[in-house]
This record gives C-alpha cells, structure tokens and sequence, in this order.
C-alpha cells in the first residue's frame, strides 16, 4: 500500500479505540497534572516527571496514528511504556482518587497501544 492510499484508507476499529484511549490518557494526565500543582503537598517529582512522560506520549502517539505515519507501532510500543511507568507512579498515592483515574486510564492505554504495536498499520 502506498503512502497516499494508507493515509485515505479509514481507520481500523483497534485503531480508532487505540487513538480514543491516548487521547483520553492525555487528557486525565494534564487534569492530574493541574491537580498536582495545586496540591499544598507538593507530589512527588517522580510522579509529576511521569504525568509529563505520558501526556506528552499519548499526544504524539495519537497524532501519529491519525496521520499514519510509518513510526506509529514503534510510538504505540513507547506509548506503552511511558503509560505503565505513569500507572505504576500514579498508584503510589493509592489514597488520591484522581490518581487512581488516572492510572486506570494510563493501563487502558497502555493495553491498546500494546495490542496496536503488534498489529500492522
């Protein structure tokens, strides 16, 4: 398939779910993020360097795959990543509520991009 015939062929199904789930991580992650800073503790750098992490992921992850670019199943497998380390630091505060959505969010995430850098675009 050539470049311009792949750029005008509609999404998969996987793919749209894939580019749904990063853009609602982004989303929750920037929400986390505002969050944070406002808190009169301040979170953890860890935690806030990983917000950053996956935020800017997801953006770029979705981006790539509505433009089909040729990089996104290596992005959906770095996307991946930057989602379980975000979960992973989000869930040292167990007790925050919004911490908890946002690593739910980040391991659906995380799942579909896992599932899209397997799968050929």
């Amino acid at each position: 398939m050539t470049q311009q015939s792949a750029a005008t062929t509609p999404m998969s199904k996987e793919m749209q779910d894939c580019v749904n789930a990063c853009m609602s991580c982004h989303s929750i992650c920037e929400e986390t993020m505002s969050s944070c800073l406002q808190m009169t503790d301040q979170a953890p750098t860890q935690i806030m360097r990983a917000l950053m992490d996956c935020s800017e992921m997801t953006r770029m992850c979705a981006d790539m795959m509505m433009r089909r670019s040729p990089l996104a199943a290596e992005m959906c497998a770095m996307c991946a990543k930057a989602c379980d380390l975000c979960a992973e630091a989000c869930m040292s505060m167990p007790d925050d509520e919004r911490m908890t959505r946002c690593a739910e969010s980040c391991r659906r995430c995380a799942e579909s991009c896992r599932a899209m850098a397997g799968a050929t675009m």
